[in-house]
């Protein structure tokens, strides 16, 4: 998926009223975050970023003026193109990867959609939304997922809901 653009922090509200965001890190934390001056296809220049202490960060940007364009940008996501991040290793991956894949078992049979990825300490975790609207979670494991391709993730249906 070389088109697709990563998003690496999303702005959760103001900061002050200076116009700073505080910002909710996603992937790597702060440094992957520091890489990068330009977000959205340069919409957005990032001027000063600093930690939170909580897990988060606070940031600023050329474009934003006060408080009120800060508002405004509650709920934007910062996405950077992907050719601008580091080549993945053998067997990485980026969880925007398998978001959106279908979901099939591992005798094709249709399951539903990946719909989140998410790492609660111990492993990966996909979140898998059936047709009828109704989610479950599956470890990304071996056992569990023996794989994925560009298109569908494969699960065993011994872990499905």
């Amino acid at each position: 998926m070389p088109d697709k653009p990563l998003t690496l922090a999303a702005v959760t509200g103001a900061h002050g009223v200076a116009g700073e965001v505080r910002l909710k890190l996603l992937g790597e934390g702060l440094d992957a975050l520091k890489a990068h001056k330009s977000f959205n296809d340069g919409a957005l220049t990032l001027s000063k970023v600093r930690s939170d202490n909580k897990g988060g960060a606070i940031a600023r940007f050329a474009e934003v003026r006060d408080r009120t364009a800060a508002e405004a940008l509650r709920g934007t996501a910062l996405c950077v193109p992907r050719e601008a991040l580091p080549e993945l290793d053998e067997g990485e991956f980026y969880f925007s990867d398998l978001v959106g894949l279908a979901v099939v078992t591992d005798t094709g049979e249709a399951v539903g959609t990946v719909c989140a990825v998410e790492n609660f300490g111990a492993t990966d975790i996909v979140e898998i939304e059936k047709p009828d609207g109704k989610k479950f979670m599956v470890p990304l494991t071996k056992q569990a997922v023996p794989g994925w391709d560009h298109l569908t993730l494969t699960i065993n249906p011994d872990f499905m809901d």
